[in-house]
């Protein structure tokens, strides 16, 4: 069976992401049957972390706030987390989904494919989003 998106609920969700006044800073899409379809949605972090399970996969649109010395920009990262549980014919089907996932995500500044939780800490993808980030004034002096 082929799988499926729905797009409107993903639009809606990630849009929610996408808008700097909302406090919802992460949204997960996780399979339901053969459609994948917005889930969980959180004010932190922490919350998308602890839906990383070793027996499922799914994708997680976050935004990030970064600052260095002359800005504060939202950044956003696309992550595809694949538990360690997860058979390798699913594992396979993931990256292909993962288009689907992407004619709707479409802004996002770094994407990531993580199957080990010590990727999934804050400051590591932080780090990864700053390297992706084109100018760092971190690095100048005044």
């Amino acid at each position: 069976m082929d799988t499926k998106i729905d797009k409107e609920a993903s639009r809606a969700a990630y849009n929610l992401v996408c808008d700097d006044c909302s406090a919802v800073i992460c949204v997960t899409f996780k399979y339901d049957g053969s459609t994948i379809v917005p889930r969980e949605q959180g004010a932190e972090y922490q919350h998308f972390i602890q839906q990383c399970t070793d027996d499922i996969r799914l994708f997680a649109f976050v935004r990030f706030t970064t600052e260095d010395a002359m800005n504060k920009k939202s950044k956003f990262a696309l992550i595809t987390w694949i538990g360690e549980d997860v058979s390798g014919l699913q594992r396979a089907k993931t990256g292909m989904d993962k288009t689907l996932v992407k004619e709707v995500l479409q802004n996002f500044a770094k994407e990531c494919v993580i199957s080990d939780r010590k990727e999934l800490e804050e400051d590591f993808i932080k780090s990864e989003l700053k390297k992706a980030g084109g100018a760092n004034y971190d690095a100048q002096t005044e």
